[in-house]
């Protein structure tokens, strides 16, 4: 069996092996978990490199997609833009540490300030100013005003 797609309005089906990144194979999975999250019995879903090649209102879109499949399913997302990471309910911070000569990965839960410190480190790079934690704040608030939204 083989999937064919249209990546682009006027394109002809191609084979999806062929023509998709990694990251747009995870957006193709997305949109067919967001249509089948209601249906199937997968309790999580992972997902990696969502964000490859994609910024601004696609990936607010795409988290927008990721808040709907959460309502039935618990997802987990490894994310590098504020967009997507802003939906999420729970953030955590991943970091290495070269212990000698071996290399330590430690996860810990962010809560609160924390949280919008660390999305304010996705946006605003190198030097995190007030205006920066500011726009993350809004962000957070932002994401959770569509949340509560959709809900109802």
């Amino acid at each position: 069996m083989e999937y064919r797609i249209s990546t682009n309005p006027g394109e002809s089906l191609k084979p999806l092996g062929k023509i998709v990144s990694g990251g747009e194979l995870s957006r193709i999975m997305l949109a067919i978990k967001a249509i089948l999250a209601d249906r199937d019995h997968i309790e999580t879903l992972i997902f990696d490199e969502i964000d490859s090649g994609i910024s601004g209102r696609t990936a607010q879109k795409v988290s927008e997609k990721m808040d709907v499949i959460g309502r039935h399913h618990q997802v987990l997302c490894i994310t590098h833009l504020p967009q997507i990471a802003a939906m999420a309910d729970t953030h955590f911070e991943i970091e290495k540490h070269l212990k000698g000569t071996e290399t330590i990965t430690q996860i810990h839960p962010l809560y609160g300030e924390d949280s919008i410190r660390e999305l304010a480190r996705l946006l605003g790079g190198a030097e995190i100013t007030p205006a920066v934690v500011e726009n993350a704040r809004e962000m957070k608030e932002l994401a959770q005003v569509h949340k509560n939204t959709r809900l109802k």
